[in-house]
C-alpha cells in the first residue's frame, strides 16, 4: 500500500519591513516634538500645587519682572494692548488668551493688564504657573 504525502504551503508574512516603518515614525515624532518652543521671553512663572499643562497654541501676554508687557512676542504699552488684542483675535476668531507673569511682577501692574484685556473683549483668559509641591 502506497501512502500519498501531502505538501504543506507554509506562507507567513515578514513583519520586518513593517516594524522599520513604526521605528521610523516613532523616531520622526520624538525628534519633532523637541523642536516646539515656548515663545523667547523668559518669565519665572509663580508655583501653583493645581497647575494643569496646556499645550494649546493661545495667544500669549508676557509680563516680565522689569514690567515689560509682549502679546506673541511683540513688545507693546498697556495703552495699546487693548486694541492689538482686539486686532488680533478678531483675526484668529479666538477669545481665550494666557497671561505669564514673572513671579516678582507688582500686582498692579497684572491687574492692568488684566483690564485691558477685558475691555478688548476677552473673558475667557489663564494665568499661566508651574507645578509647584
Amino acid at each position: 500500500m502506497e501512502f500519498k504525502r501531502t505538501k504543506y504551503n507554509h506562507s507567513y508574512l515578514n513583519i520586518a519591513p513593517l516594524v522599520d516603518v513604526v521605528f521610523l515614525l516613532l523616531l520622526f515624532f520624538m525628534l519633532t516634538s523637541h523642536l516646539v518652543e515656548e515663545p523667547s521671553v523668559k518669565v519665572q512663572l509663580p508655583e501653583s500645587r493645581t497647575a494643569i499643562t496646556d499645550k494649546q497654541t493661545v495667544p500669549t501676554v508676557v509680563i516680565t519682572k522689569e514690567g515689560v508687557v509682549y502679546f506673541m512676542n511683540q513688545q507693546v504699552s498697556i495703552k495699546e494692548l487693548r486694541e492689538i488684542v482686539k486686532d488680533s483675535l478678531s483675526k484668529a476668531g479666538q477669545k481665550r488668551i494666557r497671561i505669564k507673569a514673572d513671579r516678582d511682577v507688582k500686582l498692579s501692574l497684572l491687574i492692568s493688564v488684566i483690564d485691558e484685556i477685558r475691555l478688548a473683549g476677552v473673558r475667557d483668559f489663564s494665568i499661566v504657573t508651574i507645578k509647584g509641591d
